[in-house]
């Protein structure tokens, strides 16, 4: 493993200033050439260029899992057909010193042979699941030379104990888009496996399409006077919550950290490499607590999230007592209440969705793109409760008071604005305030394939970031697969974690099942 952490640092350095010359080619191993859609430079957004700063230098990964073995000719030949037709994925980030030092995409060339790594891997390989923790880590020890477009893809044929053939892991830097455009834009590059002309569906609502905030408005019936009165109240009650939220924003900005637990990491921990840990649970089970308690599937990800926390701080809490078997039934979180919160990068500008992607990528088409983040800092329950399901039901409190907000409008006008006056030191000081991040990404609902290789499941997440500790949900078919990114450190036993999640959600749909009962029993009496 030494060896393959030398192998992908001589691949890459830090970033610095570099001249190129402007050129519209795609380059692949066969020495062919694929025009690309455009040729024009643009300016780095402030959102971009705030993930070139040391320390909020963020990359994130996507792990596909493969149930056939891959064929390494098909990427080669597929790639320049579909990914790399997306400008951002064909273009240098270049510091124009002639323009006061403004970043700019610039097109170039595209050499394949430096963007698709194939490691060694051992014929004999007794554990592969610690070999390819072990090259994921050293990953996150790298970075991606600017000399070239800042993406790569490891191409691993792996058999993994989840009873895949083979492994390819995207890498990208940030600053080429958010998660949730980067995730579509990947589904884009894929098709169903029923029907190979079709792109993935996943699940959609009105109010994910307009947006995180866009749910405040009265749709309910009754007379002209009711309907604005109730908007009218609506209105007022999202003018509250914003006025709070971004109260809460500055305080946190400025002084209010979370409290000192197990699993809050010190300041500096971006620049620690991260371990990698993922589970895959039924996306069943966590439907059928979503219609048992009429709530969304992020609620239900969320009180999983408190719930698994809860268990492991209230663990953590109790190491180094006499009888620890005995430590671990009882509460031994401290009496004071703990502040944990998790922070949100959300995209404001609404997602194109994959098929204008896909669209842009076979019909040179133009598509939405770019980075325009905004905060939002959401509060995380910790308690031991007695019904599990508690925890779900805080969750759809919080969340449905943050939809009926502009926390995330206004802290991405506060971050673009602290970016050209204090640069990082300032802008990224709400993340180092808080504890840990959260991501839930939806999925396709149909199987998939990915150039022909069909995807078990799909694990993002990303490294660089301001936490010890990143959480990511993402569902795939009928599975959801939950990621840890984290600071070992911070958490040595990432495993121990994912086994609190999974005990907590297989709890919550244990006390569904026992209060659908009870209440058939009762309906019999």
């Amino acid at each position: 493993m030494e060896s393959l952490t030398k192998e992908l640092r001589c691949r890459n350095s830090a970033l610095k200033p570099i001249q190129i010359t402007k050129r519209n080619n795609i380059t692949n191993h066969n020495g062919t050439d694929d025009g690309i859609a455009s040729d024009e430079e643009e300016p780095l957004s402030p959102a971009a260029r705030l993930f070139h700063e040391p320390n909020f230098n963020i990359y994130i990964i996507a792990i596909l899992a493969f149930k056939n073995p891959i064929d390494v000719r098909v990427v080669y030949e597929k790639l320049p057909q579909t990914l790399l037709k997306h400008p951002r994925f064909s273009s240098l980030q270049v510091v124009d010193d002639k323009n006061g030092g403004i970043m700019k995409w610039v097109p170039t060339n595209v050499n394949l042979d430096n963007h698709i790594i194939i490691p060694n891997i051992p014929q004999t390989l007794e554990t592969p699941d610690k070999f390819l923790e072990e090259y994921l880590y050293n990953l996150s020890k790298t970075s991606i030379d600017s000399s070239q477009p800042m993406w790569d893809l490891h191409l691993l044929n792996l058999k993994t104990s989840d009873e895949t053939e083979a492994m390819g892991i995207l890498r990208v830097h940030h600053s080429l888009g958010d998660g949730t455009s980067l995730m579509s834009l990947l589904l884009a590059c894929t098709r169903q496996t029923s029907n190979p002309d079709a792109v993935p569906t996943v699940p959609t609502n009105k109010a994910s399409k307009a947006g995180w905030f866009s749910s405040y408005s009265y749709r309910g019936g009754g007379p002209w006077w009711q309907r604005c009165f109730m908007t009218f109240c609506m209105v007022l009650w999202l003018v509250w919550n914003t006025l709070v939220d971004v109260g809460h924003f500055m305080a946190t900005a400025l002084f209010l950290e979370d409290t000192e637990t197990p699993i809050k990491a010190p300041v500096g921990v971006e620049l620690n490499p991260k371990r990698f840990a993922y589970r895959t649970v039924s996306l069943d089970d966590m439907k059928l607590i979503k219609n048992a308690m009429n709530v969304t599937i992020n609620d239900v990800a969320i009180g999983v999230t408190q719930a698994g926390l809860s268990q492991y701080l209230n663990r953590r809490y109790g190491e180094g007592q006499k009888d620890e078997g005995a430590t671990e039934k009882k509460n031994n979180l401290p009496k004071k209440k703990i502040r944990l919160r998790s922070t949100l990068l959300i995209n404001i500008r609404p997602s194109s969705g994959i098929q204008a992607l896909a669209d842009m990528m076979e019909k040179n088409t133009e598509a939405k793109w770019g980075n325009w983040i905004g905060f939002v800092i959401l509060p995380l329950t910790v308690g031991i409760r007695d019904d599990p399901l508690d925890y779900v039901r805080d969750a759809k409190a919080t969340t449905e008071r943050k939809k009926h907000s502009l926390e995330a409008l206004y802290s991405f006008s506060v971050a673009s604005m602290v970016l050209k006056l204090f640069r990082i030191k300032a802008a990224n000081t709400p993340l180092t305030h808080t504890t840990l991040g959260f991501s839930n990404l939806v999925g396709p609902q149909e199987e998939i394939g990915f150039y022909g290789h069909v995807i078990d499941f799909i694990a993002p997440s990303c490294y660089g970031h301001p936490h010890g500790l990143m959480i990511n949900f993402q569902s795939c078919v009928n599975k959801m697969t939950i990621v840890l990114s984290v600071d070992e450190n911070t958490i040595p036993d990432p495993q121990r974690l994912l086994d609190d999640f999974e005990a907590s959600l297989k709890l919550m749909k244990e006390a569904v099942y026992a209060k659908a009962l009870a209440q058939g029993r009762g309906g019999h009496a």
